[in-house]
């Protein structure tokens, strides 16, 4: 599927390293996605706090791509499918240095029970 232009801006930069929201909380997260039209970072469903659908759904900015290093998918929660979309911004991906889960010390020991399915 080609993407939808007015969905991404490949020159806005990520606004972080960490999902946006659990950084403000103290909490953590298990995996980041990036928002393809403003750059927002957000937890990934399985997280807690599922942050980056909610600012998808608080915004209606529609495609996600993968802020962990090594995956360059887009996801359209539209069409509810992946596709593909354009080279973003640096950087495409957290530090690799960074733990997943993370942020490192803020994970509880039984984090594996707090997922989402």
């Amino acid at each position: 599927m080609r993407y939808d232009e007015s969905a991404i801006d490949p020159s806005v930069p990520p606004s972080g390293t960490g999902c946006v929201e659990c950084e403000q909380a103290g909490t953590w997260w298990l995996h980041l996605r990036r928002c393809a039209a403003c750059g927002h970072i957000g937890c990934c469903d399985n997280s807690p706090a599922q942050h980056a659908t909610g600012h998808a759904k608080a915004t209606g900015h529609s495609v996600i791509c993968s802020f962990e290093p090594g995956e360059d998918w887009f996801w359209d929660y539209r069409s509810e499918s992946f596709m593909k979309g354009p080279a973003l911004a640096s950087p495409t991906h957290h530090p690799v240095d960074q733990p997943v889960p993370g942020p490192r010390g803020r994970v509880p020991a039984d984090w594996q029970s707090r997922l989402n399915p």
